[in-house]
């Protein structure tokens, strides 16, 4: 009979454990809940805040333990411990980590290293190789100095094509002694960019530099000098040396191509590095939706763990002694996953592997301990137990799309719906279904992630799926004991890329779309969730009217007559965006970073893209490689841009693309905004040679808005150029300014200045760049005249718009606490 007393809160019929069992759940999305809170810190509170907050936390769940009680009331405390727990703690560790980062009087100084390679060195097409390092010691001029725990070297072949010397054979395990200069991980910030410092402090890395080494320096600082072989990092040393025998087994005397980039698909399969991947090979996975697949993922993961489980069961039941002391279920479940955490030991410990293998031990815990739990706790359990683990996870896609998908198959129950259908054909038919259901729910998840998605993706993954989990891996593991095995993946491989190739090149196989907003994204994926669950279709249907915004979704434009400025954070180089009512125009392309990267492909393409532009005029203002490096993949992006520049006939560019020459007098107008050509003369057809030549012949914008307000791009003109622009009484006067030639003590002159007078200047140029820009005698001078001078460095990409004249960095607009902050007194001079 009930208890006539009992309180709404707590009724008579709740046992101990039913009034403890809502705990778990609200606890678990709390902690959700404050993880999210928490890496939206623009910076970071001191220790004492988090360690309170966690104390508090700690002491509302054990109050809320001893009062058992249930209800809304309740269920909303667990929330908000869960929360702070999870609030405190994930800040307590960010603070921790951050006290370890490098001083700033450490930048760009001499020290003496000692340490060991922590990871399989990467050797570039030039012949650099990067390495990361795990300090022993560091000194400056003799002195003990405290250095971050990891840092991550580059050792140049060359020294900017000066004094080409080869680099040694790096090994993991390795010690070195050596001398190096380092800098604070410091990338380049653009909107709906890669942020690389948030990948470094994934990785735990806090430093980066390059290794000092020429015949002049060895003599004056001692040479590079490999001291030991040690025991340390055995995984990795593993991992090197199974790589290099893939790669020395398939390419060794080998010319065709496409067999050297299949070698580099085999060896990421195995050892998880995904370098060896040529981009190209990249692009087209991406584009045909199977990009998960040729990195150590999700389903490598489980599909070992599966296999492994297998077998581990299959031996355990020959064995009745075995089978009489422990369940063979249970330890096919405990061996599956002990193997596939192995694997992902040996595959590097990257994130996704990481991810899966604590989601795996968690459902093999629950399932061990004979519990039987509803799947949104089990998939709540799971998000949780990885972010206890690794928090920064919820910034990357990769989290997104694994609790995604496996929550939709679990809401979408297809296993048990058809589990008891055993033929081939039901079974095939249920794959068939799974992929389906998992590709249009995470669609709108792709779309808001990457700003595009692939069309042909299921057709592409009913076929890649089978045959990269079931023959190209296994293969390719089979490989480490009998080396022709990787033969037979490296042939498998150039089969499926046959395959991909022919559905890259089917009509509109890729979508791509502007990025849009959260909410906007997070509506699309419910959308697409409610489309794919198990209910009445009319109420199915429900989900389209929410996916609208996301695939129909323009970013605000300028109003006619105005114009926006967005100078994209490229490192030491060049790229403006231009964009009017209903046009834009894309000055600069960047420049290159390496033989296989630049600044078109990593940061140009991407973010045109992202912002759904495609740009009618390219202008080059000249041939410098900071300012062309990455124009090959931007011109390859737009086909049907108009191109104008000061590019030399005989430049590779003009192969790809006609260039017509810009020459002073031109004029164009877009949504009532007025593009002029200052610079250089029309008729100077003197060959463009050297880098001072090239650099006169920049060409220089200038842009009016109706109403007056201004932009002048000045390229790399220098002094002389300046001058002649000032003596013929150009049109310079402008609100603002892109300083010529990235801020050179050779431009900037006093009467260009003030004839310009901008309120603002931009100036474009790499963080610590080796060429010292901007100059310490340009930077006084704007400051003597009271302009603004804003450097990429500070602000990462710079929008400005003439209609209000405010400038918006983006440095500030997503500042995050593991973001790179220049002390407020530094100086805008970043050289060395």
């Amino acid at each position: 009979m009930p208890d006539a007393h009992a309180s709404p809160d707590r009724p008579a019929t709740a046992g101990p454990a039913a009034r403890r069992s809502w705990h778990l759940p609200a606890l678990l999305g709390g902690g959700l809940l404050g993880t999210a809170l928490q890496l939206q810190q623009p910076a970071l509170w001191p220790m004492a805040w988090y360690a309170g907050l966690w104390t508090l936390a700690l002491a509302g769940w054990l109050w809320s333990l001893r009062a058992g009680r249930m209800g809304p009331r309740w269920t909303a405390l667990a929330w908000l411990v869960g929360a702070l727990l999870a609030f405190g703690v994930c800040g307590a560790r960010s603070v921790a980590f951050s006290a370890q980062a490098l001083a700033d009087e450490l930048e760009g100084v001499d020290l003496r290293l000692t340490g060991v390679v922590a990871a399989m060195p990467q050797r570039t097409d030039s012949g650099d190789v990067r390495f990361r390092l795990a300090l022993e010691s560091g000194e400056r001029e003799g002195q003990p100095v405290a250095l971050p725990a990891l840092i991550e070297l580059t050792w140049y072949a060359s020294n900017h094509g000066r004094d080409a010397r080869p680099v040694p054979a790096l090994h993991a395990g390795e010690r070195w002694r050596l001398f190096a200069r380092l800098k604070a991980p410091h990338g380049t910030l653009n909107p709906h960019g890669f942020d690389v410092e948030l990948w470094m402090w994934q990785q735990g890395v806090q430093a980066s530099g390059y290794v000092r080494t020429s015949e002049r320096l060895d003599a004056r600082l001692g040479a590079p000098e490999r001291l030991a072989a040690t025991w340390q990092f055995p995984v990795e040393q593993l991992r090197q040396r199974v790589r290099d025998r893939i790669t020395g087994y398939l390419t060794q005397g080998v010319q065709d191509p496409a067999r050297l980039r299949a070698a580099g698909v085999v060896a990421a399969l195995v050892t998880g590095d995904q370098r060896a991947i040529e981009r190209s090979d990249w692009d087209l996975f991406r584009v045909t939706g199977v990009a998960h697949l040729m990195s150590i993922s999700g389903l490598h993961i489980t599909m070992f763990a599966w296999l492994a489980g297998l077998l581990v069961g299959m031996l355990w039941r020959r064995s009745a002694w075995l089978c009489l002391r422990y369940p063979a279920p249970s330890a096919a479940l405990l061996g599956g996953v002990g193997l596939a955490g192995a694997y992902a030991l040996f595959s590097g410990w990257g994130v996704p592997a990481e991810r899966t293998l604590l989601m795996l031990a968690s459902v093999a815990l629950l399932r061990l301990s004979g519990r039987e739990w509803p799947w949104p706790q089990v998939w709540l359990l799971a998000c949780a137990v990885v972010l206890a683990f690794d928090p920064w996870a919820m910034l990357q896609p990769g989290f997104w799309l694994s609790f995604v998908a496996v929550g939709v198959l679990f809401a979408t129950d297809m296993r048990a719906v058809d589990a008891c259908r055993t033929s081939a054909r039901a079974r095939f038919s249920l794959m068939l279904r799974e992929q389906a259901v998992v590709t249009v729910a995470l669609a709108p998840l792709t779309l808001a992630l990457f700003g595009q998605v692939s069309v042909v993706a299921l057709v592409a993954n009913l076929l890649a799926i089978p045959w990269v989990t079931v023959v190209v891996t296994p293969l390719a593991m089979l490989g480490v004991v009998l080396a022709p095995a990787w033969q037979l993946a490296a042939w498998c491989v150039q089969l499926l890329s046959l395959w991909l190739t022919w559905l890259a090149g089917w009509p509109l196989a890729q979508l791509t779309l502007a990025q849009a907003p959260l909410w906007a994204g997070a509506a699309a994926v419910l959308g697409a969730i409610v489309l794919v669950l198990r209910l009445p279709w009319p109420l199915r249907l429900l989900g389209l009217p929410l996916m609208l915004p996301a695939f129909w979704w323009q970013p605000l434009r300028p109003a006619p007559g105005q114009f926006e400025v967005l100078a994209v954070d490229v490192g030491q180089g060049q790229a403006v965006l231009v964009r009017t009512a209903g046009h834009s125009l894309l000055y600069d392309a960047g420049p290159r970073y390496g033989a296989l990267s630049d600044a078109g492909q990593r940061v140009l393409v991407p973010l045109l893209q992202a912002l759904g532009e495609r740009p009618d005029r390219v202008l080059l203002s000249h041939s410098d490689s900071d300012h062309v490096g990455g124009a090959a993949p931007v011109l390859a992006h737009l086909p049907r841009a108009q191109v104008l520049g000061s590019i030399p006939a005989d430049h590779p560019l003009q192969a790809l693309r006609a260039i017509a020459p810009c020459a002073a007098g031109q004029q164009w107008r877009r949504d009532g905004v007025r593009f002029v050509m200052l610079h250089p003369p029309a008729g100077d057809e003197t060959p463009a040679r050297g880098k001072s030549s090239t650099n006169a012949r920049s060409c220089v914008l200038r842009i009016e808005a109706q109403g007056g307000a201004s932009a002048v791009l000045a390229g790399d003109i220098e002094r002389a150029q300046e001058l002649a622009l000032v003596h013929a009484a150009a049109p310079l006067a402008a609100d603002l300014l892109l300083v010529p030639h990235h801020g050179s003590k050779t431009s900037s002159s006093a009467a260009f200045l003030d004839a310009v007078q901008p309120a603002l200047a931009l100036v474009q140029a790499g963080y610590r760049n080796r060429f010292g820009h901007p100059a310490a005698q340009v930077v006084q001078r704007y400051r003597e005249r009271g302009i603004t001078l804003v450097a990429s460095p500070r602000c990462g990409a710079a929008r400005w718009s003439s209609a209000d004249g405010e400038l918006h960095c983006e440095r500030e607009r997503a500042r995050r606490y593991w973001h790179h902050r220049l002390p407020d007194d530094a100086p805008e001079e970043e050289g060395e």
